[in-house]
Formats: structure tokens, sequence, C-alpha cells
């Protein structure tokens, strides 16, 4: 069985534990879109990890895992990343393959990233400023450098030389300092000496994986509404974080997939800027009290709010979910009440789904259903049916309220904390 994983929130739904979860039962794992602006967090016993780039199948023996042609990858970053993780046991080598067709970050992105930020002000986007929307303006403009481009010693020092000088204008032009070009290659010249054993056309490789049978897991990064053409535009990354885009991120059709799982949190989080119809400062303390909702990326606070069915049903009908995962549940057990959104109120009229505008999304006003809580830890629960009867109930109505079949009910960030519906 080949099975998407998706965001069905803002991103930062804990993607990476169930990804983990489920590549038991696989045997690849492919990342299709995004760069190192995503962040998936795993626990394996005590052990902590977070990742950016690299699948988090990485951390099952035995698995493979590919970074198809969607993903910008950030060379410099990447080579850290497959470091700590072979300092820490996990063998990288014939295990992690990369899309020569992947598009490469430069320094030059994340100083025009950043400086577009600062130029902004007050209506800024919010960006990681990893380099992440430059460097796929330039894949659409037609002038990014690809990884097969470093692989050519010779022609990607000129190529490089190029957009350096072509990108120098622009920084200056915001008032940026100029990119130095022998360091810049320097770095990138060592990067490629590490990354070129894991290079390969992975298109063939994985419709040769096909073709034996292999299963296959699509990872997910962001979420819904951080898509480029569904999300709360223009607060949104820079590419396809919906079903869809494991097909054009890997090479492999949409008829090979076999389901749809959708990832969401049993309220809703989002980090940035852009509307959060369900914003709530009391849920917001609570969890940053309990050292809850920091980026894994960026380290900054999460905005919190109530579950917002309202987004999570237009992200079903996106992406087409045949199954749903739901995490963070223990996160709730405190409260005596807990509210969902079931409508949203646009200058008085109701809407069962997002508008497309932004001001619209501004003035948005939730219509809220209230459930009862449960005030008792789950944290501890291993069996699904072992849950409160009031939290068995609100899994069942949001999962409901969604428009998708309720599989995995999460209560930690430990593999462990896995309830199986």
């Amino acid at each position: 069985m080949n099975t998407i994983l998706v965001g069905a929130q803002w991103g930062d739904e804990g993607k990476g534990k169930i990804i983990d979860v489920l590549t038991k039962d696989v045997d690849i794992v492919v990342r299709s879109q995004g760069g190192n602006n995503a962040g998936h967090t795993v626990e394996v016993g005590e052990e902590k990890y977070i990742l950016h780039l690299i699948p988090s199948g990485i951390l099952w023996p035995k698995k493979t895992c590919v970074i198809g042609n969607g993903v910008v990858i950030d060379p410099v970053s990447l080579v850290k990343e497959i470091k700590g993780l072979e300092s820490r046991g996990f063998k990288t080598a014939g295990r992690l393959l990369l899309s020569e067709m992947a598009h490469l970050v430069f320094p030059y992105h994340r100083a025009i990233d950043e400086l577009r930020e600062i130029r902004k002000g007050k209506g800024k986007i919010g960006t990681t400023k990893r380099g992440i929307g430059p460097a796929y303006g330039d894949k659409a403009a037609r002038v990014g450098l690809r990884l097969v481009d470093l692989l050519d010693a010779r022609k990607f020092k000129d190529k490089l030389a190029e957009r350096i000088e072509t990108n120098n204008i622009a920084i200056k032009a915001l008032g940026g300092k100029a990119i130095p070009f022998k360091e810049t290659h320097a770095d990138y010249e060592a990067a490629a000496k590490v990354l070129r054993p894991y290079v390969t056309h992975t298109v063939v490789w994985l419709h040769e994986a096909l073709a034996k049978k292999k299963k296959m897991l699509f990872e997910g990064a962001q979420g819904t509404f951080l898509d480029i053409d569904f999300g709360t535009y223009p607060y949104v990354t820079s590419s396809n974080t919906t079903a869809g885009g494991a097909s054009t991120g890997s090479g492999v059709p949409p008829h090979r997939i076999d389901r749809v799982v959708g990832v969401m949190k049993a309220y809703t989080t989002r980090v940035g800027e852009g509307n959060l119809p369900t914003e709530s400062e009391e849920l917001s303390d609570l969890f940053h009290g309990m050292g809850r909702e920091f980026g894994a990326t960026t380290g900054r606070a999460r905005r919190c709010g109530w579950f917002d069915a309202v987004a999570t049903h237009y992200a079903s009908l996106v992406n087409g979910f045949d199954e749903l995962a739901v995490t963070n549940l223990d996160g709730l057990d405190s409260l005596a009440e807990i509210k969902v959104c079931t409508a949203y109120e646009i200058k008085g009229k109701k809407f069962a789904h997002p508008p497309a505008d932004i001001a619209e999304w501004n003035a948005v006003k939730p219509v809220y259903k209230t459930f009862k809580g449960w005030k008792s830890d789950t944290s501890k629960i291993r069996e699904y049916k072992k849950l409160p009867l009031a939290a068995r109930n609100y899994l069942k109505a949001i999962g409901d309220l969604t428009g998708g079949k309720l599989t995995i009910a999460s209560v930690g960030p430990r593999r462990e904390a896995t309830l199986w519906v």
C-alpha cells in the first residue's frame, strides 16, 4: 500500500511522529516538497530527534528515504543533518537518496528572504528566513540551480558566480550586504563531495521500486493551509503542501497512491503571521505554560486556538482524506469544556468553507459548539477503548466534522503513545 500523509491544518500537526509510526509497515519514505523550513520531531525511547530535510523514516533500520525533485535543498544544512544522524548511530549511506532534479537553496536566497521580511514591516509573512520562497521563485523563473549542477564542478562554479552577481544587485538594493563568492563556492563544493554518492535519478528509482511491489509512504511538510494555492494566501509557504504535491514532487503518478492520511491536532496551532480564526489566549497560555507548542525549526511560540472543523473539512475536500490521525489529545486533559468551530460568520452570514480573500479571513468570527472535557490524564493510556468516554466522543465528533475515518489517536510524542482505533 502506498500512502500520502498530509497536515490538515497550518503545519506542526505532529506529522513526524505519525510518519515514524507508519514507517514500520513500508519500505520507502519519500519527501516531496518544502525545504529545511520544516521541522519534524520524533521521540524514540529517551531520545529526541528533530529532522528538517531527511524523512523521519531514517530512524528505522533498513528503510530507504528519498528526497524528491519537489524539495528545495540547502546542501550545507543537509550535510550537517546527515553528520548529526551518523554521530548518533544512524547509517545514511545506501539508505538516503537525493533527486538530481531538486533545486538548491543558497545564502543569497536566505538574505533576500530576510530583507524582504524586514521591508514589509507589519505586513510580513512570518517566514522562517531559510530562503525557501526565493529558491522556489528561482525555480519558477527558470534560473535556479539544481543538484545535478552541483555535481559538475567546473560548470557549477561559473553558474554560481553568475547567480551571486545577479542576486547581489537585488540584495544591495534591499539594503543588505553582498554575498561573497569565494566562501560560498568553497562551502558548496565541500558539501558536493559529501552528497555526491546520495544523488540519483529518483523518479526512475521509485518506479523500479514500484515494479518490485515496494510499499511507499509520502511525507508531507507544513500543512494544507500553508499550501501556495489552497492556503491563507499570501501567508503561505511556496510549495504545494497538499496531497497532489506528493505526485508532482516525486514523479509517482496519482493512480499509484492507495490512501491519503490527514494528520491534525486535537486543537489548532500556527506559527507566523496570518489569520487563525479560533486563536485563544487561554489555550496559548495553557500550552506554553506546559512547555508545549514551540516551533522545532525556529523555536518561536506557536499561536494556539480551538479545533477548527471548517478548516479541516475543507482540507479533507482538497486532499481526499481516507483516514485521520489526531495528535496532542493529552494537551486538552485539564479542560472542563472544549470548543470546536463548526462554521464561520463573515459580515453576518454563515459559511461552511474558508474564504479566498485575506480581508474576509480577517473578518471571520468562529461559530462554536462546546464539548464536555474529560479532566483526567490520558498520556499514559495505551489502548483507545481505555480513553475516557468524553475523550472518545470528542475524537469521533471532530473526525465526523472533518469527513474522514479516525484510525489513530496520539497522547504523547513517543511511539508507544499511539492508540489505534
